[in-house]
């Protein structure tokens, strides 16, 4: 019994398979054969473009991969499109990186070269903090259509460029691979360890000033610039609060982000207000920090320990 059944299911797959490209009637399918690519940044080579370097006049270079994963194209471009920041406007520019190349193939990309390749960019000083980067493929077929992952653009009616759509004719999302890489433009950030802080605050309520108030707080690594603090103010509610009204040890833990060295943040405290960081990572790896709420007001040193 187990076996007829197995039996029928296999031809009912194969009935609806046939109906599905051809019912008979006038909705028949034409099928056709697609191809996608599977990009890959090189390992241990940056997964961003440098402000950091580029600013001090460092040389930046990209390195990545690019390989068919599925298809059968008879010409390759790899493709780069530049979004600038929605700051600076949100251009989207568009730029064939290199052509009729053969796949697979290790690949590298400078800033100059980055310049060079979208005719938007004058100088490395045109890549601004918060643009993007992105390179995928253009592939064209042997019956002559070409498959992009990433939009053509177009002019919109404020003479800006934007993708068609947001992604091309071709696969641009899915598990098996990776079709489109991204470069963000930002800093590297390594600023997670345990810090001594020394705090000169004042508070609310009458309570005595601290000056040089120190505490130790905790700053945890999230990734991609974001940190876990243990305690947000540093201590300066310990130090102002904690004798008279008990409130002791971490007031409020909370997220920060370091953009290029700029930190800034805000979490509710344990009192119903929120506590604002913010700070500037110093060249030595030392912090300079400013907290306000509606408790206290004060400037902080943290230093790495």
């Amino acid at each position: 019994m187990k076996r007829i059944q197995k039996i029928l299911c296999a031809l009912v797959a194969v009935i609806f398979m046939v109906s599905c490209e051809d019912d008979g009637g006038t909705s028949k399918i034409e099928l056709e054969d697609g191809a996608a690519p599977d990009m890959a940044i090189s390992p241990n080579t940056p997964a961003f473009i440098d402000l950091l370097s580029l600013e001090a006049g460092e040389a930046v270079n990209l390195q990545y991969s690019a390989d068919v994963a599925q298809g059968n194209p008879t010409s390759i471009d790899i493709i780069g499109v530049y979004t600038k920041s929605l700051a600076s406007g949100g251009d989207v520019y568009r730029a064939v990186l290199a052509s009729d190349v053969t796949l697979p193939q290790d690949f590298s990309l400078s800033d100059t070269e980055i310049v060079s390749a979208f005719s938007e960019l004058n100088s490395t000083d045109d890549i601004g903090l918060g643009d993007v980067l992105s390179i995928s493929t253009r592939f064209t077929m042997d019956d002559g259509r070409v498959l992009d992952i990433i939009a053509p653009t177009v002019e919109s009616s404020t003479g800006t460029q934007v993708p068609v759509g947001g992604t091309g004719t071709n696969i641009a999302t899915t598990v098996l691979f990776t079709s489109v890489i991204n470069y963000p433009v930002s800093c590297p950030s390594d600023i997670g360890g345990t810090y001594l802080v020394s705090s000169t605050a004042t508070g609310c309520c009458g309570v005595a000033p601290i000056t040089d108030y120190e505490f130790t707080v905790t700053v945890t690594d999230n990734g991609g610039g974001s940190y876990s603090l243990s305690d947000m103010s540093g201590g300066m509610y310990d130090g102002l609060f904690c004798i008279p009204f008990a409130i002791c040890g971490d007031a409020s833990g909370g997220n920060i982000t370091d953009i290029c060295n700029e930190l800034s943040g805000s979490a509710a405290d344990c009192c119903g207000d929120n506590i604002t960081f913010e700070g500037t990572v110093n060249p030595d790896g030392s912090w300079n920090v400013t907290i306000t709420s509606g408790f206290v007001a004060g400037t902080s040193v943290w230093v790495k320990q």
